[in-house]
């Protein structure tokens, strides 16, 4: 009897182990917000899937993410669990050349070390929640994809900025100067991706963005449909493996080939976080930190040489100064023109753009520049120089290029034509950082993607573009620019600082404006562009127009001057993305205020809470009574505010307001 029982007997016991084995092996993680309002879910069963809910509401819905390598192992199927460390961080940080001084840094986290030498953090804030893998194995690796899926619990509304340039069929070269489509998620362009940030308007009136941060040595993150139909997935460019010279006047280096793979990596690293912020009010989104949290600390000891600053610029101007004895070009008296107005408005930097150099060798100047004497000169007034380059130019030749240029006293580099941004370039962005460091020099990344975090890291990058600057003002005169300018400080600016370059002096209202090479204007009004310097974040800040039209201006420029690139505090009074938006910041004992709205006119409320105790003058810019039709019309007043004043503003069609602020008592 006991030897015909044994068999079930057995059974009994290997169905218990199987049991026990499986709860092992299905087991799932959760990470809190500190404030108990997100909660971080990781679901290690057959596959590793993340999902998010706020306020006890799912919102992202669980999600697959794994590391596909070229040997054929998936770091994320099956996972088996081995460790798991939990953290509770409450500090804060100094931040660089930012919208604010210290940055608070409170999190919660989660180790998860699994078998196979990987692993996965899971980090989660009052604002938002993100994870990274993160491997320890003892040679290179080749990753051969990544599955990193944005899972929603339906099919929200989203602003998509999708890649419309393509380039000599590489749709991974691009100048990631994309526009804000809104549509269903399921309605997503076939044949195209999107570029990051990427929002996502959810129920409840919460809104999602999506980011990556501590992108170094890795291709950038893009975004297409996924199977679920109302989700994303993850695309990166393949590694390239032959390139060429093309693209305008052949100063692009481009891709002719890629491997099948997009990353060659050292075996033991983090990989770039994969983010989403979570806010209830679109204002917040204008004043979130979350990629400065994520990104790696300063691996520069002194940061006291490097100085943010005003740039009077060249190129979108076409060197069209006039009432001059000389001809205006690209010339020695031209520079020396640009630096007295510099000195003159106690403007840093100038810029000297496209040109300056003997045809592409940007270690010989144009035989019609006096380098060294325009820098001698610039000294001479307080005015120091950067250089434009291509990516392409510079990087064959990095050390030759910062010497010679930091000891003749260049004191930078605008760099531009990268246009990629898979592993290749984003490993070159560091090393240009880092050499440029050593040599106390400036770096601005012009033609490239949006920042991920290298401005923290290497606080000398003060500059990036990845956005679709006034410049293109030139030649697409059919983009609703004013929305555009209102769409950006919720989604592009929460990656960091854009090289947008405002400031223009010819200012025309939608009817009026029309599409100029030599002469360009801007759309909406003058106090738009006003506004611009205190709502967009660039430590480098471009006067975009001339010198002759400044002049001409002078109140214009007095106050757009004194305008200060970085800032001790930022404030996030108001907005609603793609309509308006309304921004207060304070540098030293001074605040600045600047709201600006899409083309429709609007009226709206500064509430001048946030000043503090005691008595204040407002410098005011304001939209002029007819501005609607002559959008270079503006009113500048003076007025006393405090803490309990609520001031009803009307904005023009393609309008703004900006205003500084000090105490009087």
């Amino acid at each position: 009897m006991i030897c015909r029982s044994l068999p079930l007997f057995v059974l009994f016991i290997f169905s218990l182990t199987m049991l026990e084995a499986q709860s092992k092996n299905n087991r799932s993680f959760e990470v809190t917000s500190p404030d108990g309002s997100i909660i971080l879910k990781l679901e290690a069963g057959d596959r590793l899937q993340w999902s998010v809910k706020k306020n006890g509401k799912q919102i992202l819905a669980p999600s697959s993410i794994s590391l596909n390598l070229i040997s054929g192992e998936v770091l994320g199927d099956h996972p088996k669990i081995i460790s798991v460390k939990e953290e509770k961080i409450n500090s804060s940080f100094s931040a660089y050349n930012y919208k604010k001084s210290v940055i608070q840094d409170q999190y919660n986290q989660s180790t998860i070390t699994c078998k196979g030498d990987y692993g996965i953090i899971l980090r989660v804030y009052n604002d938002g929640a993100a994870y990274r893998f993160f491997t320890k194995k003892k040679e290179d690796i080749i990753v051969k994809n990544e599955e990193a899926n944005f899972n929603f619990t339906a099919d929200h509304k989203a602003f998509i900025p999708y890649i419309r340039d393509l380039r000599e069929n590489d749709i991974y070269h691009l100048a990631f100067e994309c526009d804000y489509s809104v549509s269903k998620i399921s309605d997503f362009v076939k044949d195209t991706l999107a570029i990051l940030p990427l929002l996502v308007d959810a129920d409840d009136n919460i809104k999602l963005v999506i980011l990556e941060a501590d992108l170094e040595d890795y291709p950038g993150m893009f975004l297409n449909l996924n199977q679920s139909g109302k989700g994303f997935q993850g695309v990166f460019a393949k590694y390239p493996i032959e390139e060429r010279l093309g693209g305008y006047n052949k100063m692009n280096y481009m891709v002719s080939k890629r491997a099948d793979y997009i990353a060659k990596v050292k075996g033991s690293r983090n990989f770039p976080w994969r983010a989403i912020v979570i806010s209830s009010s679109d204002k917040d989104l204008a004043n979130n930190d979350m990629v400065q949290k994520l990104a790696s600390p300063s691996r520069i000891a002194d940061v006291s040489w490097i100085k943010p600053g005003k740039v009077a610029w060249d190129w979108w101007n076409d060197w069209n100064i006039s009432h001059v004895d000389f001809r205006a070009g690209i010339n020695t008296p031209t520079y020396k023109y640009y630096i007295d107005f510099a000195a003159a408005n106690k403007i840093e930097y100038i810029v000297m753009d496209e040109g300056w150099a003997e045809g592409n060798d940007i270690m010989k100047s144009s035989s019609k520049i006096d380098l060294e004497e325009l820098v001698k000169y610039g000294k001479q007034k307080g005015v120091d120089i950067i250089l434009w380059t291509t990516w392409y130019e510079l990087d064959k030749r990095l050390d030759e290029a910062f010497s010679k240029y930091s000891k003749l006293g260049i004191k930078g580099f605008k760099i531009d034509f990268l246009d990629r941004d898979d592993q290749k370039m984003i490993a070159s962005t560091y090393e240009i950082a880092k050499k440029g460091s050593e040599y106390k020099m400036l770096v601005d990344l012009h033609g490239t993607g949006k920042p991920t975090g290298l401005q923290r890291t290497y606080p000398n990058v003060i500059g990036f573009e990845g956005v679709k600057g006034m410049e293109n003002v030139k030649w697409t005169p059919k983009d609703d620019v004013p929305r555009y300018d209102v769409t950006i400080p919720f989604i592009r600016m929460m990656a960091g600082p854009m090289d947008y370059t405002p400031g223009a002096m010819r200012n025309a209202t939608k009817e009026n404006f029309r599409s100029l090479s030599s002469m360009p204007m801007s759309h909406g009004t003058r106090s738009h562009q006003f506004a611009m310097y205190i709502v967009f974040e660039a430590p480098l800040g471009m006067l975009a127009d001339n010198p002759t039209a400044y002049m001409k201006e002078q109140e214009s420029t007095d106050f757009i001057s004194k305008i200060p690139t970085t800032f001790d505090e930022t404030v996030a009074l108001d907005g609603k993305v793609g309509e308006y938006v309304s921004i207060a910041r304070k540098k030293g004992n001074i605040w600045y205020i600047g709201a600006m709205t899409n083309w429709d006119s609007r009226e709206m409320t500064i509430d001048f809470a946030f000043l503090g105790t005691g008595s204040f003058e407002a410098e005011i810019f304001r939209d002029g009574i007819n501005a609607d039709r002559d959008a270079t019309d503006y009113k500048k007043e003076v007025i006393k505010v405090n803490s309990q004043t609520k001031l009803k503003i009307q904005l023009a069609p393609g309008g703004g307001w900006a205003a500084s602020i000090k105490k009087v008592n």
